[in-house]
């Protein structure tokens, strides 16, 4: 695939894309993916949209202020004005962004990427040490920070430049932007211009950094957003993924933005915060992971949820037990979905009609998946195997040797174990290095934890194997109790008991352990490989 000619003059990122033959096939089969070759995609969903839609029509929104898609323009033609004139952007030029959801942080992002730069989505989270990594990696110019959290940036990048947000000063970001008029031409960027980088969740220890051109981050809005989504001009979007997460970027600024919806963001919620939030603002359409819906129903709040339209839940496995709960307290189907960091937002989901409780979904338009079996060879339906993916995004990570591993034949190899079944239907097993072999019995972990949560004591829980001597492996179980019961032998007796009632005995958890949390990641997915750190310690100081 020939490249366009790049408008950064900054040649980072195009100098550091894998060699072509290492990348995915890529495929265009709908009009709608028919991009021109120079574009700037926060320009065409930002400026486009107010242009076709109207500029008073509300945009971003926070629990204290609205800015409507005139005043977005404005604000963020500003602030580009101020990162080319004041700092000295130049394009293809990497700016850290670092905060929490609101109005400042998403105007950065469309203006590092209005003004030829490309954003480096970071998680508000994360400490010196993990920032540190990141900074290695994409050599940033410049970061934008908010005000509190500015003390872990300096820490893990001193000397970056860096401009604050939030906190009133007189060079703080909002006062340069009100120096500034409110006119700015995009640069024209080639439509295969990188546009973002996003690092992984660390789900495996090591993060990786995804590279988007500026028509990937419309060809997600293009595809799962326009087809399976399908947004209104009147939604209002809210949910709880940050939007240093690709998740968050998409379901609460790229799709609202291309539909010529608004978007709350909200900081920080607990569930009970999060679904007073969605009444009090008549949010329509939520993303959040599988936890948080079931936290909500556990907080007494499904009447808060009436309003929604749309439910959309990613990030982790959503297992059937939450989905039917959480369908027969308020009506609502929750739309499942699988994405990554690598193809940037969903590429399996179904809504509406086309949803089978437990299932994942079809491929959304535009993409195409496939179950593989050992060799690489297409399993036949019916059979558990490596789940590929081909469309419109795909893999190209940043100088990463894994780029070999995610990309096989053409192919994105999610790391997922999957079924198809006849009817097209995608069916979750486990992340490929979830699967647990226990004296020859394949067992998936996350049909283990779907069997413990169904008990009522049990608010979260994660299965890993842990090594054995005997069986190579058992299957153990990392629970969370609800508040105030003892997890002492007797609940462990009772929930092994509990399992053997609705999977074969030979998948029950064999050893238990109680936490009072789980280890996730910033955005929320459970880090398994940690829990199996733990077992292997364990078992290294045993007697």
């Amino acid at each position: 695939m020939r490249l366009s000619p790049s408008a950064h003059l900054d040649t980072f990122c195009r100098d550091r894309l894998p060699p072509q033959d290492q990348w995915p096939e890529f495929r265009f089969d709908l009009p709608e993916l028919g991009y021109p070759e120079r574009l700037n995609c926060a320009a065409e969903l930002l400026d486009a949209t107010a242009a076709r839609y109207g500029q008073d029509r509300p945009c971003l929104l926070s629990a204290t202020e609205t800015w409507s898609y005139g005043e977005t323009v404005r604000r963020t033609n500003q602030l580009a004005r101020v990162l080319t004139e004041d700092f000295g952007l130049r394009p293809g030029n990497r700016v850290l962004l670092r905060g929490p959801n609101n109005p400042w942080l998403a105007a950065s992002w469309l203006a590092v990427v209005k003004a030829g730069g490309v954003a480096v989505t970071t998680m508000a989270l994360l400490r010196p040490r993990e920032i540190a990594t990141i900074a290695g990696l994409t050599e940033p110019s410049l970061a934008i920070c908010d005000h509190r959290f500015a003390g872990d940036l300096a820490a893990g990048a001193p000397g970056l430049a860096t401009l604050i947000y939030g906190g009133g000063s007189a060079g703080d970001l909002e006062a340069r932007c009100a120096a500034k008029d409110g006119d700015f031409t995009a640069v024209q960027t080639a439509a295969d211009d990188v546009a973002m980088l996003a690092s992984t969740s660390g789900t495996t220890g090591q993060p990786k950094v995804a590279m988007h051109f500026h028509r990937d981050v419309l060809a997600t809005c293009d595809t799962f957003s326009a087809l399976v989504l399908k947004p209104h001009r009147d939604d209002v979007f809210t949910g709880t993924p940050p939007l240093g997460f690709t998740y968050g970027i998409g379901g609460l600024l790229l799709f609202p933005l291309r539909a010529g919806a608004s978007t709350l963001l909200i900081e920080r919620a607990t569930p009970a915060e999060l679904a007073d939030a969605i009444a009090a603002h008549g949010v329509t359409v939520l993303s959040t992971a599988p936890t948080a819906y079931r936290a909500m129903l556990a907080a007494g709040k499904a009447p808060s949820l009436t309003g929604l339209r749309r439910c959309v839940s990613a990030g982790e496995h959503l297992p059937r037990s939450v989905w039917e709960e959480f369908r027969d307290a308020t009506g609502l189907a929750i739309l499942d979905g699988i994405g990554s960091t690598e193809m940037l937002h969903i590429f399996i989901g179904s809504a509406d009609g086309d949803i089978r409780p437990g299932s994942t979904g079809k491929a959304v338009p535009g993409y195409r998946a496939r179950i593989l079996d050992p060799d690489g060879n297409e399993a036949p339906d019916g059979q558990p195997g490596r789940l590929a993916v081909i469309g419109p995004t795909g893999c190209r990570y940043l100088s990463d040797e894994r780029q070999r591993v995610y990309v096989q034949h053409g192919w994105n190899i999610t790391g997922d174990t999957y079924v198809r079944d006849a009817d097209g239907y995608f069916w979750f097993e486990a992340r490929s290095d979830d699967m647990i072999i226990s004296a020859g019995y394949n067992i998936a972990g996350p049909e283990v934890e779907e069997a413990l949560l169904g008990h009522p004591d049990v608010v979260e829980v994660a299965v890993i194997g842990a090594p054995d001597p005997g069986r190579g492996m058992i299957v153990q179980a990392y629970v969370v109790l609800r508040e105030g019961v003892a997890g002492d032998e007797t609940m462990v007796i009772a929930l092994q008991d509990f399992a053997k009632k609705s999977i074969a005995p030979y998948k029950y958890p064999r050893v238990i352990e109680f936490v009072a949390e789980l280890p996730k990641t910033i955005s929320g997915k459970t880090q398994r490989y940690r829990l199996r750190q733990l077992a292997e310690e364990k078992l290294q100081t045993a007697p």
